[in-house]
């Protein structure tokens, strides 16, 4: 069967087979290794954003008074739910507070791993666009085709965010926070820059940054802007103080340019006039996050390039350690840290971990022999569009529907797992009831754990029929 093409960020090595359009009768393009590490990674993210979070964020939520916490650590669990999820402004806190608005800005280097998920997903959009390019030229494709092919993935990715967005109005909501419209609105660009030289390209990426913080920095916050009616709180810490209150949640030049570009499109009868949004994330914000896309670029220069794989690695985490660092200075000098406003702050300190994270996964699955541990999160990472519609479109439906299928052996299963490990007593229930308050008790880790197996049996069932949809 020939692999069906929707994804935006093709998988780095697919087979020479897959690029072979527009060769000359006889010959074919090279095949480079594999480098496994790539789609791991891809495959890595796309489960944990499937799984939304794995329920961790709801199961923290139970009650005090639940028999749940006799059998976990309140605290602990509440320490990691808090990575799986957003943090309310400033992204950037004090290690062991997760508050943002506590303790030395210079110690300000924790991030909710949570934020990292999108910082991620556009990282292995640029590493994946040098060997998207080298095949295609190897294939024998035009300047000009190569381009409108990008053109034409730039726009597809944009309607696709929208239509996702859209789901919940009466008519289409052209609005563009969305990850896949954001990775749209910047992809053309980061293309025309990709075969560019690496001067151009570093020239590009502070230009992007040096603009970004000058338009937000010196633009004043409105002189009309009430926190309290665009959803900002002083006490959560969505409104800084000067001299960097023009950073504000919904009170900076981004939000201020949405409230006049997206009222110029027609918008759904049960919404009327665009005035802001409620969890401050900005059409601009596009912009900032092309540097991110850039960081991507120069990680897939470095996987492209004829150093050894060692070199390799060492190069990635040099990189990784000076954005850290960078991003940290920022941080503390002259500008906040909000992934929600992709700040350059936020470009330099997420580009230095999620880097990092790259970096770990070349070093397990390409440079040691561990690449057969790599295979379930490779079954993700080859058909990651298709995993990312179907966490956001059907993770509730297919959760609701195996849970309702699966009752009895998931109340059996559970009930082995409390006997195992001695919950009875803690739990205060005979035996026989221990599945059902099992059940019950993590019903959403269960709910998420079932969706997220689903979906990658059927990823799975695609590879085993090398089918891999890509734009």
């Amino acid at each position: 069967m020939r692999p069906v093409s929707l994804d935006p960020t093709p998988a780095s090595v697919l087979e020479s087979e897959k690029s072979s359009a527009g060769l000359r009768p006889g010959k074919r393009p090279k095949s480079r290794p594999r480098l496994v590490s790539l789609d791991a990674f891809r495959g890595f993210i796309m489960i944990v954003l499937a799984a939304h979070g794995f329920g961790i964020s709801e199961l923290a939520q139970t009650p005090e008074q639940s028999p749940l916490w006799k059998v976990l650590d309140h605290p602990t669990v509440s320490w990691i739910a808090f990575h799986f999820q957003h943090p309310p402004w400033q992204s950037s806190f004090v290690p062991g507070t997760h508050d943002a608005t506590i303790g030395n800005a210079w110690l300000h280097v924790g991030v909710s791993f949570w934020d990292l998920i999108q910082p991620a997903f556009m990282l292995m959009v640029g590493v994946a666009l040098p060997f998207s390019l080298a095949n295609r030229q190897r294939a024998g494709q035009s300047p000009f085709r190569r381009g409108i092919h990008a053109f034409i993935r730039s726009l597809v990715l944009i309607l696709m965010g929208v239509f996702l967005y859209s789901l919940n109005s009466t008519s289409t909501n052209w609005i563009f926070p969305n990850v896949l419209a954001q990775i749209g609105l910047g992809y053309f660009l980061v293309y025309l820059l990709t075969n560019r030289r690496l001067g151009v390209q570093l020239a590009a990426f502070l230009v992007i940054l040096v603009g970004t913080w000058c338009f937000i920095h010196l633009t004043p916050p409105p002189v009309n802007y009430v926190p309290e009616e665009v959803n900002a709180q002083r006490e959560r810490g969505d409104v800084f103080a000067p001299p960097y209150r023009q950073w504000s949640k919904n009170g900076n030049a981004f939000s201020t340019f949405d409230r006049w570009f997206l009222n110029r499109f027609p918008r759904p009868n049960d919404q009327g006039e665009f005035q802001f949004n409620s969890g401050g994330y900005q059409t601009l914000n596009f912009i900032p996050s092309m540097a991110t896309m850039l960081l991507g670029v120069f990680c897939g220069q470095i996987l492209l390039s004829s150093v050894r794989p060692g070199e390799r690695f060492l190069f990635l985490l040099v990189l990784a350690l000076a954005l850290w660092s960078t991003g940290v200075i920022a941080g503390a000098t002259c500008c906040p840290v909000v992934k929600r406003i992709w700040t350059p702050a936020w470009v330099l300190l997420s580009g230095g971990y999620v880097i990092a994270m790259l970096a770990v996964f070349y070093l397990l699955f390409d440079l040691w022999p561990l690449q057969w541990l790599a295979r379930p999160l490779v079954v993700v990472g080859v058909n990651s569009l298709l995993v990312y519609f179907m966490g956001e479109l059907l993770t509730g439906w297919l959760a609701e529907n195996v849970y309702r299928h699966l009752t009895g052996l998931l109340e059996a299963l559970l009930g082995i797992v409390a006997n195992t490990f001695h919950l009875l007593q803690n739990l205060g229930t005979p035996p026989a009831d221990a599945g059902a308050v099992m059940m019950q008790l993590f019903g959403p880790v269960i709910h998420a754990l079932s969706a997220v197996a689903t979906i990658w049996l059927i990823c799975y069932w695609l590879y085993r029929q090398r089918v891999f949809l890509k734009i």
